[in-house]
């Protein structure tokens, strides 16, 4: 058991107003229709070529749906969304007395693995380290310590593998990509669970027989998380070839949807030869 812990990294944007539900729809990548409060979802708002600008999870409290995201990229956020909203009946603003405490509250709706979350007053910035090893543990990347604003695909960072994509609602920012990278089984970077050894620091770049195939991004003890060409991963693992972070071995944890996505791609590539 962990006690509860608040996240000083996290911020919350709250949207308010009659048409804050159907014009988060319009834009973030998970459906906002119908949410209960207290419930979480997970989304993103990205740039019209499909990059994240921030990942968030979404949730309705008080007649307000509050996004808890990086604070990092909160300022640029609640710019971008303010210039979207045009006529639309809505209040869009950083709640400064708000913050995220973890260990405590509701599911994270990405895994049944990450520790259980809550919005309220913000508190005494501490330690995260038991969440961040937590969050590892379950295999989620992190905005502002995985991947920066507008650096990454959703498929990246798996967004599409755990709800994070919603492709049968509608429209949003960035659908078109993201869609093209699904149907067409081209998302060839995915974020995978690692096994390092102790001491090793991130970001590192990650080397198959001396060639750089991914980023070590996250660490926590013996544990961390990559970004990686899972093509190129996949040839070095048949090929026996040595796969290495800094001179140090790295083994990864193959996930039970990693042959699929593996299938998807040499799928699409023989529809192109």
């Amino acid at each position: 058991m962990h006690t509860p812990e608040f996240l000083a990294h996290r911020s919350i944007v709250s949207v308010t107003g009659a048409d804050a539900e159907p014009f988060l729809n319009g834009i973030v990548t998970v459906s906002t229709s119908g949410m209960s409060p207290g419930e979480f979802r997970y989304g993103a708002l990205l740039t019209p070529q499909g990059k994240v600008i921030a990942d968030m999870l979404l949730t309705l409290a008080d007649g307000a749906i509050l996004i808890d995201c990086a604070a990092s990229a909160a300022p640029a956020m609640v710019k971008r969304l303010t210039l979207m909203k045009l006529r639309a009946a809505v209040a869009i603003e950083e709640q400064s007395a708000l913050g995220v405490t973890v260990f405590a509250g509701e599911a994270d709706p990405r895994s049944a693995d990450a520790p259980r979350r809550s919005i309220g007053p913000r508190g005494a910035a501490g330690d995260a380290s038991a969440y961040h090893a937590a969050r590892i543990a379950a295999g989620l990347p992190e905005q502002g310590f995985d991947f920066g604003a507008e650096e990454v695909f959703p498929a990246d960072i798996n967004m599409d593998l755990i709800g994070g994509v919603d492709f049968r609602k509608g429209c949003f920012v960035g659908q078109e990509v993201a869609s093209r990278m699904k149907r067409r089984g081209t998302a060839r970077r995915r974020t995978l669970k690692v096994a390092v050894a102790e001491g090793l620091a991130a970001p590192t770049p990650i080397l198959a027989n001396g060639f750089e195939i991914g980023m070590l991004t996250s660490i926590s003890g013996g544990a961390g998380l990559a970004r990686v060409r899972i093509d190129r991963l996949a040839e070095a693992q048949a090929k026996g070839e040595a796969i290495t972070a800094d001179g140090a071995p790295v083994s990864f944890d193959n996930p039970p949807w990693l042959a699929g996505e593996l299938a998807a791609m040499a799928e699409a590539k023989e529809a192109k030869a």
